[in-house]
């Protein structure tokens, strides 16, 4: 390990493991160029970079845990204030942006205060990387295009002791820069879209900085990280007994053939959590195979007149017993070494919370490499059942949309980091809807004025995206509804859409106090 002290990006010494300064390197040089030559002459070995006024903040005790593997890129800014502008959230679409610093959490949101990342990823990495940006940039721009390639980026808290952290300055880019760094990671029309972003809600125009960032091309993210091999040193797997979950409504047949699946498969679960579901009052349960055919694991089977799958998951989620927790569909199919495989990846990753390639039949698999996603989906997903503790899913998304991704997100909330294993499939058939769904009839359906975006994606966003995420939300919801509106009066259908988002945030209001 080496430990390279700065400030203000300019490297003022460098220690070794022991705290101990060396003379192997020069200082004098930016932050950027000395990582690179220390890279170019060890490797597997752990760089880290820290503001001098830190150093005695360093909770080296940590750092086995925290990079557990190759892949990992982890920092921290003890500050309030991040280099890049607010305004990147009218472009960024992700929920990368309004950190949790209490917790580990995924995000490419570098600093240049405390961090660290593996020499292999320099190594592999030369030709990308720019040492010649400022430090700040050179850091942001490096996660923003290796977290999608399988570079693992976060803040993380516990680089620092708990120790009172000094205050420390931190600067922050300028219009032109963001303009710049919008034109070199997003496609172009993202630059003109900022601008119009600055015009209406900072009354700013951005001319100059539009105009200065033609002189730059978007930069290539072709990145072959998964030839830096995972070989996690974090333990997640105890007694690898795992409970299956799964809401069904009318899906008798398709639900047989799941625990079929489930049956053949080579690590069986210990249980099998079935939440029936059926609004009629006079029905009984219709799955009698349950108690005819002899499982080769333990069935939990309850049956509701509550139709729901928030409820029914919430119901679910009650009677876990075991390490693991599988969440699915009731109506997909997978391979017979699908819980081994899973392990593999699990013990490989370090992984607490997996998210699955779950495609329909015929459909194409267009991505191919295990990285942090925002996308959570409770019908294809393996979670630590520690992590699901007291974790429930909010009915106030019932019967509309959202209800995954706030489940995800309330998961990176306590520090869960969800990951997407491309290298297992899960076939979702999109079985017919049973005989007896009934179509649910929302609370604002006979409003005069239908709310638009849907109400519990505005609870969604307004809880999780930054103001800036929400305002550029709008907008772009906007445009999109005035093109498919084919350009007609548009004086009357921004009076209009301005009534239907006020219609959208009340209700999102009311659901949030259900």
């Amino acid at each position: 390990m080496f430990i390279v002290l700065h400030k203000e990006g300019v490297v003022t010494s460098i220690l070794d493991e022991a705290f101990q300064a060396t003379s192997n390197f020069e200082t004098g040089e930016s932050v950027p160029i000395t990582l690179k030559t220390i890279a170019n002459k060890n490797r597997k070995t752990l760089l880290v970079r820290c503001h001098e006024r830190l150093k005695e903040h360093l909770n080296i005790e940590a750092f086995e845990t925290i990079f557990h593997h190759d892949r990992i890129f982890a920092a921290y800014n003890p500050t309030v204030t991040d280099y890049l502008p607010k305004q990147i959230g009218y472009v960024e679409r992700s929920f990368f942006l309004k950190v949790n610093k209490k917790v580990s959490y995924p995000t490419w949101l570098m600093s240049n205060h405390i961090g660290g990342i593996s020499t292999e990823v320099f190594l592999h990495l030369g030709q990308h990387l720019n040492v010649n940006e400022s430090f700040d940039y050179f850091l942001l721009s490096l996660a923003k295009r290796g977290m999608g390639e399988g570079l693992f980026c976060y803040s993380e808290p516990a680089l620092l002791n708990a120790k009172p952290i000094p205050v420390l300055p931190s600067p922050q880019a300028s219009k032109r820069e963001l303009f710049k760094f919008v034109r070199q990671h997003y496609k172009w029309v993202w630059v003109l879209f900022l601008a119009w972003s600055y015009s209406i809600f900072e009354r700013q125009l951005s001319v100059y900085s539009v105009v200065r960032s033609l002189f730059y091309k978007r930069l290539k993210t072709n990145f072959e990280l998964e030839a830096i091999p995972m070989t996690s040193t974090k333990k997640q797997v105890e007694e690898r007994s795992i409970d299956v979950v799964i809401p069904t409504i009318g899906r008798k047949t398709y639900l047989y053939n799941v625990l079929q699946d489930l049956a053949k498969q080579t690590h069986l679960p210990k249980n099998v959590i079935i939440v029936e579901q059926n609004p009629n009052l006079q029905a009984v349960s219709e799955l009698d195979y349950i108690h005819t055919v002899d499982w080769p694991f333990t069935i939990k089977h309850t049956f509701t007149h509550q139709p729901g799958v928030c409820n029914a998951r919430n119901i679910a989620l009650s009677q876990i017993e075991s390490e693991w927790t599988f969440s699915a569909d009731d109506d997909i199919r997978f391979e017979n070494d699908f819980f081994d495989q899973s392990f593999k990846e699990i013990k490989t990753g370090g992984l607490a919370v997996l998210n699955y390639l779950c495609l329909q039949p015929g459909q194409e698999q267009t991505y191919f490499k295990s990285h942090q996603t925002t996308i959570f989906s409770s019908g294809s997903s393996m979670v630590k059942s520690e992590a699901l503790k007291d974790l429930t899913f909010n009915t106030a998304y019932e019967f509309g949309f959202g209800e995954d991704s706030d489940f995800g997100m309330q998961l990176r909330q306590r520090g869960y980091d969800v990951v997407f294993i491309p290298h297992l499939k899960i076939t979702h058939l999109k079985a017919p809807i049973g005989g007896y769904r009934t179509k649910i009839e929302q609370r604002w359906e006979n409003d005069e004025i239908q709310p638009k975006p849907s109400p519990t994606i505005q609870l969604l966003y307004r809880t999780y995206f930054t103001k800036q995420q929400l305002l550029g939300y709008k907008l772009l919801l906007f445009l999109k509804l005035l093109k498919a509106n084919g350009f007609k009066n548009p004086v009357a259908f921004k009076r209009r859409f301005k009534n239907q988002w006020h219609q959208s945030v009340l209700w999102s209001l009311k659901l949030k106090q259900q």
